[in-house]
């Protein structure tokens, strides 16, 4: 399909070009993209046992401000649009509140809201609701659920984060363990994510390990991920992303 053909075009783009040396909504660090490039064109390929799926996800952003439209296809689910929007408001020099919302085709929305204090060393915490309808989670974690962590900016760059997605919704016990580092490699970055998963699904309770790993220039970005029981299902998911800023 085209949105696999050009995902496959920016991936071999990414790394042609890439120098010499995008429920409750995750923690992210910080990106380090210039605000000279607002725009942000993110290609994914998801390979399921059987079955494959694609996304396209285009994100502006200023300051503290994303707004996205995205959309999502296989041939088991079928295809679902989305957007969405998020912001973080300071609260004084050591608390920030950041709110998200989406909505996609299928009648479903959903929002999330987190709370972070602290400065150089900072703890989290966050809520997600939706209304239930349909939907492809592209993410790791529950939507309706809570979200606690802890996070440190060291010196030399690197940022540390630990955080746990849990449902609070429909008493699965569906819970996400993440440890998060993102290291400094002179003006682009790596950051790599560890996931711990358990919880009830309709064929019973699961457990398991993923990961991501992510390579960030500044105009170009690459990722993969391992999800193992995707949206809490029998699925494994081997996730491929590329992307570009403009």
């Amino acid at each position: 399909m085209l949105i696999r053909a050009l995902c496959g075009a920016a991936v071999l783009l990414a790394w042609g070009l890439r120098p010499a040396a995008a429920g409750t909504a995750a923690p992210a660090t910080s990106s380090g993209a210039p605000e000279s490039l607002p725009w942000k064109l993110t290609l994914g390929e998801y390979n399921y046992s059987s079955y494959l799926g694609s996304d396209v996800n285009l994100r502006w952003r200023s300051s503290d401000t994303s707004a996205w439209l995205g959309a999502y296809s296989d041939q088991v689910f079928g295809t679902q649009l989305r957007a969405g929007a998020d912001t973080s408001w300071s609260l004084g020099k050591y608390v920030q509140l950041q709110p998200s919302l989406q909505a996609a085709s299928r009648g479903f929305l959903g929002g999330s809201i987190t709370l972070q204090v602290g400065g150089d060393w900072y703890v989290l915490a966050g809520f997600g609701r939706t209304d239930s309808r349909p939907y492809f989670n592209l993410n790791f974690d529950p939507n309706d659920a809570l979200t606690f962590g802890a996070g440190h900016h060291a010196e030399n760059g690197m940022t540390y984060l630990i955080f746990v997605v849990a449902d609070d919704r429909f008493h699965t016990g569906q819970r996400d363990w993440h440890a998060n580092v993102q290291i400094p490699v002179g003006a682009s970055h790596a950051t790599v994510d560890v996931l711990r998963k358990s919880g009830l699904t309709d064929t019973g309770p699961i457990t398991g390990w993923g990961f991501s790993a992510n390579w960030d220039w500044p105009r170009y970005f690459l990722r993969i991920a391992y999800d193992p029981h995707q949206n809490f299902s029998s699925q494994n998911a081997w996730r491929f992303v590329s992307g570009l800023r403009f």
